[in-house]
């Protein structure tokens, strides 16, 4: 675990959260720009911050003379180990990628965009399904199929009654219409997240108190 504390830079204290929720989404943002480097033919390192330090943090060596190769495979294969991430979720990450990201220009909007959807999506998520998120882990079949049908509603339901959510609703539409994700991918993303952040460790209700 003293890996994680080194690379995605955790006080020692807290290396006991490492292969939480914060450590998968950084490897999530290294596989994207790993992808990203091998589509777009990127050299320069300094675009692409998380997958510098990933990296050179760990040594993954540069696979024929391309960067991206090595680095997404050695990536791939820590989601795979450590969280159980499935083929054909690097798949689509890979086709979004080939088909938004064919030129160095084409790089930073693509970035932005999924940023953009990505935060737009969980805070969405998560507005939804409120008090159901409060669900015990051990309930995950339950808590899957609740993810699905939110995601299923943020596609195609239209009746939404809070002119904030069809307005956050209609602008996920657009990014993904861009982006080319499928519900099932988008369900398994976020449902990810959200099984990492219930077990994240509460605050101590003694230190919080002491602010």
């Amino acid at each position: 675990m003293g890996f994680f504390s080194k690379l995605f830079g955790k006080k020692s204290a807290e290396e006991g959260r490492a292969g939480g929720m914060e450590d998968y989404m950084t490897l999530i943002r290294v596989y994207f720009q790993a992808a990203i480097a091998e589509s777009a033919g990127i050299t320069n390192l300094a675009m692409l911050p998380d997958l510098r330090l990933f990296k050179t943090t760990l040594r993954v060596p540069t696979v024929n003379n391309k960067l991206g190769v090595g680095e997404k495979r050695h990536c791939r294969k820590m989601l795979k180990d450590i969280y159980g991430t499935e083929d054909d979720f690097f798949k689509e990450i890979d086709q979004s990628i080939r088909k938004n990201c064919r030129k160095i220009q084409d790089v930073q909007t693509y970035m932005v965009q999924f940023q953009n959807f990505s935060q737009d999506m969980m805070m969405l998520t998560g507005n939804l399904m409120k008090f159901k998120l409060r669900m015990p882990s051990f309930f995950k079949k339950t808590l899957y199929k609740m993810t699905e049908k939110t995601v299923d509603d943020i596609f195609d339901k239209n009746d939404f009654s809070d002119p904030g959510v069809l307005k956050t609703v209609a602008g996920i539409r657009a990014y993904d219409k861009r982006l080319g994700f499928s519900k099932k991918w988008i369900t398994d993303f976020v449902f990810g997240v959200v099984m990492l952040a219930k077990k994240e460790p509460r605050p101590d209700g003694d230190a919080e108190q002491k602010k």
